[in-house]
């Protein structure tokens, strides 16, 4: 089987989309599949093209992938001009390369968000008569009207519920990463084709037993209970809750609220923190995708926090938190905060709860028997349900059995 996928993000880049993606193109090839990534040249979070990759174009191979890359617009700006600006030039450079250099595949997968993929996806599955597969990770253009990026029943938002159907009909297959955004397209579009694809984690990655002494120093200075995000410091996060819950907290020195990653909003995050004089908050540069199992490990409390509800969002980070057995406070609603309910592995808090928040890290600061409940309870569910290897295979052989039938 030949396996394309379209995405703006993958590795060297570190996030949840590149992780993911880059697991399943890895387990199709140890199958004995092909795999073609046509990507971005690589800028993301920083918003500034990595090193040695050029202006325009470049080819390499990753770990037994072809990685096909293409012009981007790099930007760190979260305005919706360089947002558009950013992913319309991916677009366009993913369309003439992809035209170009792409050998025909028996599969197209095509990563949403951004939504606009859809319309280089949509021509380069025409161009080589392939089998486009849409691959849903956010509802878009729902989720940008719920961060208030545009607004409800304006031209942009009934041009992208257009095109969003468009991209649903054109596919031979819409996959969906969590079972409310599968319900919800198959609610609006019940003649389109969809499978579940989850996302998951790799519970030999990420571990309980994988702490050091060294990944504990980095997030914490003394013998505070360390509180920890890892991830993105963007628009959908909120992590400004984050400040003001350290704010109401500043009195504990037991305390300490460690932020990883990078986005649109850090720099704005550590100017408030530090204008607040918050020395409970600590900001760590993003780090590699090998370290971050053994920080999340070496972590008392995992925090999973959005900014108001997203329909369908399951952050990856949650996942990772509990196959690390770490007890998760997650601000959240939805599926994510029922994940964590029905599994017992962790206190939800609705999205601008601050008080709740201050109640969740006080209950689990002050009692080491609960986290340890939860954290175990997180890690059996994670190998029950949640299981990266599983839920890939189980994708590779629903393509297996369409390839072999047709």
């Amino acid at each position: 089987m030949k396996l394309a996928i379209l995405s703006q993000y993958y590795p060297p880049e570190v996030g949840a989309p590149q992780a993911r993606l880059s697991a399943i193109a890895g387990m199709f090839v140890r199958r004995g599949h092909s795999v073609t990534v046509l990507t971005a040249l690589p800028s993301y979070p920083a918003g500034k093209t990595y090193p040695g990759y050029g202006r325009f174009f470049k080819h390499e191979r990753i770990d037994g992938v072809d990685v096909i890359r293409s012009f981007v617009y790099p930007t760190q700006r979260a305005d919706l001009a360089h947002r558009l600006t950013s992913y319309f030039s991916f677009v366009s450079s993913s369309a003439i390369v992809g035209s170009a250099f792409l050998a025909r595949p028996d599969f197209l997968l095509v990563e949403s968000p951004p939504l606009f993929n859809g319309m280089s996806g949509i021509w380069l599955s025409r161009f080589k008569r392939t089998r486009l597969i849409f691959n849903v990770s956010d509802l878009w253009p729902e989720s940008a009207v719920r961060l208030g990026l545009i607004n409800s029943g304006s031209l942009a938002h009934r041009l992208s519920n257009s095109f969003e159907g468009l991209c649903y009909r054109q596919a031979w297959l819409v996959t969906a990463q969590s079972k409310s955004i599968l319900a919800d397209i198959s609610h609006r579009f019940p003649a389109v084709p969809v499978f579940h694809l989850s996302n998951g984690v790799d519970t030999l990655k990420f571990r309980p037993d994988f702490s050091t002494p060294q990944a504990r120093s980095m997030i914490a200075t003394n013998g505070e209970c360390v509180i920890l995000y890892s991830g993105l410091h963007g628009l959908a996060q909120g992590l400004n809750q984050v400040l003001t819950v350290a704010d109401m907290m500043r009195g504990d020195n037991g305390i300490c609220f460690t932020l990883v990653g990078d986005g649109p909003e850090k720099q704005q995050l550590k100017a408030e923190a530090q204008t607040k004089l918050l020395r409970n908050v600590r900001f760590l540069d993003i780090r590699p995708a090998r370290e971050v199992p053994a920080l999340v490990a070496a972590a008392d409390i995992a925090l999973v926090i959005l900014k108001t509800e997203i329909p369908g969002a399951v952050p990856s980070k949650l996942y990772e938190a509990m196959a690390s057995a770490r007890p998760v406070v997650i601000v959240a609603t939805g599926e994510a905060a029922a994940i964590v309910k029905e599994n017992d592995a962790g206190i939800v808090v609705s999205p601008g709860d601050t008080n709740g928040l201050v109640e969740a890290i006080q209950e689990l600061r002050g009692n080491p028997d609960l986290r340890r409940t939860m954290g175990m309870n997180g890690r059996r569910a994670a190998e029950r349900s949640f299981e990266r290897t599983k839920i890939v295979t189980r994708f590779i052989e629903h393509l297996e059995t369409a390839l072999s039938t047709a």
